[in-house]
């Protein structure tokens, strides 16, 4: 199953996206975004398979992967009317029409109906929540790891909040360990923040947090979610 591609791309028209990876292997995969062509992209997959096809689908966050696949749950409701679905209304729109029983906003993609709607509603009220741990920040390559660095040794830019920021000066024997701090509080305030938007409170989260981290090599926030959730 392909879960993940980053390549660059060579065809794009706003319903789908060819990219060639570094392999020399060009995928295609539907996309509801027009993307430069000879730029580079990194796309989260979700590989459909059926009896007689298969195809993928792109999506620029973790978090919109997950709603998707969510959405397949759903009885009656295909890849291409789950796709359609959060390109027309976005991902927060379907978690918060589900949660309130909204199916007015779920019509207003093209091809729900009021008994869709309503299968939406009845098939995921209880677990939509989850979705929210899942990261829901954009992963591109740095322009120079695209042109220098071999594939497996690719740099991931990131948004996130440096909580060390202002140790240039440092000794080099003291850098890795400030990075590891600071990796580590990033993961630890997204971890914070997936879980009060499922409903625990920090007191909770927080030493469970900790104590993971202390004693589990966990290299990413969702990583860090999951393991947290287990203990709740």
């Amino acid at each position: 199953m392909i879960g993940h591609l980053s390549g660059e791309v060579v065809f794009s028209d706003g319903s789908e996206v060819i990219v060639m990876t570094n392999s020399g292997i060009g995928y295609q995969v539907y996309a509801h975004k027009v993307f430069p062509e000879a730029s580079w992209v990194s796309l989260f997959i979700s590989h459909v398979i059926r009896e007689n096809s298969e195809e993928l689908y792109g999506f620029e966050t973790l978090r919109a992967k997950k709603l998707f696949e969510m959405l397949l749950t759903v009885k009656n409701v295909g890849a291409k009317s789950a796709f359609s679905l959060i390109s027309s209304l976005g991902i927060e729109a379907i978690i918060d029409a589900v949660l309130t029983e909204n199916k007015g906003v779920l019509k207003k993609a093209p091809g729900v109906g009021d008994k869709a709607a309503s299968q939406m509603i009845l098939d995921l009220s209880k677990k939509i929540m989850k979705v929210k741990m899942y990261e829901h920040k954009k992963r591109v390559l740095s322009p120079a790891s695209r042109s220098s660095a071999p594939a497996e040794e690719k740099v991931w830019e990131s948004e996130n909040l440096d909580m060390f920021e202002g140790h240039d000066s440092l000794e080099s024997d003291s850098s890795e360990e400030f990075g590891d701090l600071s990796q580590k509080g990033e993961m630890i305030q997204e971890a914070l923040m997936a879980c009060r938007e499922l409903g625990f409170k920090e007191e909770a989260v927080l030493p469970k947090a900790q104590k993971i981290l202390a004693q589990t090599p966990v290299t990413r926030s969702e990583q860090l979610v999951h393991l947290v959730l287990k203990e709740m």
